[in-house]
């Protein structure tokens, strides 16, 4: 069955405290984009409603797509973006200097095409990726970064740990959002540590995404929204203790969260538990919070509408820059279709000459800016916003304005 629903909440295992607070409507799922008109009409949409669990303050969705579905064939690659690979090598510049792995295993699960593993690699570190999609892993191994094929649980922990040993860190970037089984991940990633070993989760943080609106990051695929006083109950729960958090500012405001286990390291640590204080005085333990967020959402909506309507009705040309998951959220929460904006361009050529989900933009090559020199270019990628507008300065020189739609839509 591809669409499922749960009834329990991933950090606590309640039933009876999860609350609705978002509804941004069915859509289709983010990344199916789709080879032409012809498939348009039997495109599959599915709810999309995020919950708020008031036992453990996790921020979750309950409908559930098959992840074989999601992840088996995937046509994002981290390696396309600029900010990511400058990101990376500073991940790998900070661990290795921090953890002192120069001769250690660093593991990573859902290392795509294997972008940040290669950087550990540079410095001489061995690394291990594991990569569900089959054609990204593939990419990554004909690069030389050893990736096994495998969407990660407890029990692939267990044999990768026979084949390749304990691992100094296990880093999952990205990816823990994306999980269903959270626990069982969490406890996977444990299993694979030497004692002194530590796991490093690198997620979107859920204060950024509530202070800064970025609902468009709620799509299928992102099954948790995480808190620091969501995290302490899930570590809690499989024996694992956070040591520190780094807040980093890439995929619009993200937390980098260092746990090992709690035979080593005994307990969390000071700051993180004065960070969990620090949530709840800013309301994200309190249901309250998030229903003034779903009012924002609304508002944002009429406010981002109202500008394209205005533009077009002055006879303005409308583009999109890039084609990301987010973008689709975005797109099809506001009815935003070809009607409003023909087209978008992206960097990825695993996304060119497709349609993009639900509003059908087709997506054409970045050159197809300047080429057409809208008067507006819609950045969708908002969180990449600085290093599009730097990429088209010659756009913007020929007097091109670009609008960023979150928090508030704003043109530049």
């Amino acid at each position: 069955m591809i669409h499922t629903k749960r009834k329990a909440c991933r950090g606590c295992n309640q039933t009876t405290n999860l609350h609705r607070f978002l509804q941004l409507g069915n859509q289709p799922l983010a990344n199916a984009f789709l080879k032409g008109p012809e498939y348009f009409s039997t495109e599959k949409k599915y709810p999309l409603d995020v919950y708020f669990c008031e036992t453990c303050s996790l921020v979750q969705l309950l409908d559930v797509i098959d992840p074989s579905v999601l992840f088996s064939n995937y046509i994002y690659v981290t390696g396309t973006s600029e900010t990511i690979a400058e990101h990376n090598k500073n991940y790998a510049n900070t661990v290795i200097r921090q953890m002192d792995i120069k001769d250690g295993l660093v593991i990573e699960v859902a290392s795509n095409d294997g972008s940040l593993l290669k950087c550990f690699q540079a410095q001489g570190v061995k690394t291990l990726g594991i990569e569900p999609a089959s054609n990204i892993a593939k990419i990554a191994n004909e690069a030389g970064i050893e990736t096994i094929n495998d969407f990660f649980n407890y029990n692939t922990s267990q044999s990768v740990r026979e084949t390749h040993g304990a691992a100094d860190i296990v880093i999952g970037n990205n990816v823990m959002a994306h999980v269903d089984e959270t626990q069982d991940f969490l406890r996977g990633a444990k299993h694979l540590l030497k004692p002194n070993g530590l796991t490093i989760i690198e997620v979107p943080y859920l204060g950024e995404f509530i202070e800064r609106l970025e609902y468009d990051t709620v799509y299928h695929e992102h099954l948790c929204y995480f808190s620091i006083t969501a995290l302490i109950t899930l570590c809690d729960a499989v024996g694992l203790v956070i040591r520190r958090i780094d807040h980093v500012p890439v995929h619009g405001g993200s937390i980098r969260v260092y746990a090992g286990p709690i035979e080593y390291y005994k307990n969390h640590s000071k700051s993180v538990m004065e960070e969990v204080a620090e949530e709840e005085r800013a309301g994200l333990t309190q249901l309250k919070r998030y229903s003034d967020f779903a009012k924002d959402v609304e508002i944002n909506k009429k406010q981002l509408l109202d500008l394209l309507n205005k533009l077009i009705r002055q006879g303005k040309s409308i583009a999109a820059y890039a084609a990301p998951a987010k973008g689709n959220t975005l797109l099809n929460y506001c009815g935003i279709d070809s009607s409003l904006i023909p087209y978008t361009v992206d960097k990825n050529s695993l996304k060119l000459d497709l349609y993009t989900p639900g509003m059908h933009l087709p997506v054409l090559p970045v050159e197809t800016i300047l080429e057409q020199q809208p008067d507006y270019v819609l950045i969708l990628a908002w969180n990449f916003a600085d290093e599009i507008i730097k990429q088209q300065n010659e756009y913007k020189s020929r007097g091109g304005q670009f609008i960023i739609p979150l928090p508030t839509p704003t043109i530049i």
